[in-house]
């Protein structure tokens, strides 16, 4: 079942795109699309546009909208909207002091480190939600998901080279 899944997907949308919509899902990002472009073959430049491009397509929207969902699911009747909304808030909240600390370089290093739980969709609520200029905010995801996709696509291609 497994393997039509992923038949129908690589030959509905090819292995760029696949690098592209697996750079976009929150935690797996560059740190999951930039290998899965390795094991595809793709050059090692084309993985890293793609997975760069997926992985910043939703952080305007984090950064625009993100308040108001987390609002709303807080005040939801929904008890898992309700649990959503206070993992989000234990998470931001225990990486505040480092953020607000560092301000934008904070968020840019944040979203660099590729380790689980970093991130871009993770570092723009942070930003959102402690209210930070939201250009700025843009301008440091984008350093932080090309520091990322940089150090993902050295340790991949390096690993594939070696293999």
């Amino acid at each position: 079942m497994t393997e039509a899944i992923q038949n129908f997907f690589l030959e509905t949308v090819g292995e760029e795109l696949c690098v592209f919509f697996c750079s976009m899902i929150p935690i797996i990002e560059c740190r999951g699309a930039v290998p899965l472009g390795a094991i595809f073959g793709l050059p090692w430049w084309q993985t890293a546009l793609f997975a760069m491009a997926g992985n910043l397509l939703p952080v305007p929207f984090i950064l625009l909208f993100i308040r108001a969902i987390l609002k709303w699911m807080r005040g939801s009747r929904v008890k898992f909207f309700n649990k959503i909304a206070g993992w989000l808030d234990r998470k931001i909240e225990k990486h505040k002091g480092t953020i607000e600390k560092y301000s934008y370089w904070g968020i840019m290093i944040f979203v660099g480190l590729p380790i689980p739980g970093t991130g871009a969709w993770t570092g723009t609520l942070i930003a959102s939600v402690l209210g930070l200029e939201s250009k700025k905010s843009f301008l440091a995801a984008c350093g932080g998901v090309l520091m990322a996709t940089a150090i993902m696509t050295v340790v991949s291609y390096g690993v594939a080279a070696i293999v």
